[in-house]
């Protein structure tokens, strides 16, 4: 079933003090803006159903308009319906799943130049994973110039992944194959169970692929995996326009490079991150992270009809406990923050007795 996003308008202050709603969640000051660039697709929640004890378990997201998690939401504040018929025996929990990152780095292109922006940004984008990564996660990771190659597996250990991250050195002068590495990458991800995704480090250029755009967007939208993609375009072309010798670079389309990395995010519901800097990546792995790991997790014994081959439609609210009014969150400068829910709307139970994975 296609998740469903359920926007929450919580109660707006009111213009005297003493009559403002009290404040039931704060949560801390977040960005103006949003640190990912274009709309995100469709994310990734999931329900599970135990046919044994008919315990239903829903993974699902709460954030703000600009994408940020909202934390601090206390159990008693989320009011869970099933075919319209509220479950009061649910339990909510907070989950930090680890992680299967896959890292597939741009290695390789027509620019000597360019090619030494690309490694230094390879570099720092990979140290910047390990200083985040946990000790139940795992990671793999690709170059791609000419063709794709793994320098590292997800069964390799710690030590050899920080021995390969210290390798990475300025590409080669190649072709940038980007499609055919996207599309071999993205299927060697799909075997993995539990949470995954792919850190995509690119400028989204393609040269010489056997395999076309539109190929690529296919296997990424048809795939399981999010993709989150940091854009190498505006570094590089920054360097390009400082170069002392600019034509080669002028007939590169930075911004179709850009528009298509952007839809390509899209289809599978991850993020595309453009930093101006490496002083940019540290706060871009935190929100990657935290939209990656961090789910709301609620279970309910369902008291619906038990026929196992029937949708059941599922909706969550935030609630203040005391009133069953809409939560009010705010920050922590007392402004009121607004609370996408994204959940999936309905599920088959039948289907949703699958092994249950972390996604």
């Amino acid at each position: 079933m296609a998740a469903s996003s359920i926007s929450m308008q919580c109660a707006s202050a009111q213009a005297s003090n003493d009559s403002a709603p009290q404040t039931q969640v704060q949560v801390p000051n977040r960005p103006a803006t949003a640190l990912f660039q274009g709309a995100q697709g469709e994310q990734r929640t999931t329900i599970h159903f135990d046919p044994t004890t008919q315990v239903v378990t829903i993974k699902m997201l709460v954030q703000d308009p600009r994408g940020y998690f909202i934390p601090n939401i206390r159990r008693e504040n989320f009011a869970v319906y099933e075919n319209g018929v509220r479950q009061e025996n649910a339990s909510v929990e907070i989950e930090h799943a680890a992680v299967s990152i896959g890292v597939l780095l741009e290695y390789g292109g027509r620019y000597q130049v360019l090619n030494e922006s690309v490694g230094e940004a390879d570099s720092a984008a990979a140290n910047q994973l390990l200083g985040v990564i946990g000790a139940d996660d795992k990671v793999a990771i690709w170059t791609y110039g000419d063709k794709v190659e793994e320098i590292t597996g997800f069964s390799d250990g710690r030590d050899a992944l920080g021995s390969a991250v210290l390798k990475l050195r300025t590409p080669p002068f190649s072709e940038q194959n980007f499609y055919d590495a996207l599309i071999t990458v993205v299927t060697r991800m799909h075997p993995l169970s539990g949470r995954k995704a792919l850190l995509l480090v690119s400028s989204g250029l393609d040269t010489f692929s056997k395999a076309d755009y539109r190929d690529a967007l296919h296997a990424v939208g048809q795939s399981d995996t999010p993709i989150y993609a940091i854009n190498l375009g505006s570094l590089l072309q920054e360097h390009a326009s400082a170069s002392l010798d600019a034509g080669p670079y002028a007939h590169i389309d930075w911004k179709r490079a850009e528009s298509k990395l952007r839809q390509i995010v899209a289809a599978c519901g991850g993020r595309m991150y453009s930093p101006q800097a490496s002083v940019d990546l540290p706060a871009i792995f935190d929100d990657l992270m935290e939209n990656l790991r961090v789910r709301y997790v609620i279970t309910y014994k369902s008291t619906s009809d038990p026929n196992v081959n029937r949708a059941r439609t599922v909706r969550v609210e935030l609630v203040d406990s005391r009133t069953s009014e809409p939560l009010r969150i705010a920050d922590a400068s007392g402004k009121t923050v607004h609370s996408k829910i994204i959940v999936k709307d309905s599920y088959i139970p039948r289907e949703a007795a699958a092994p249950e994975s972390s996604n």
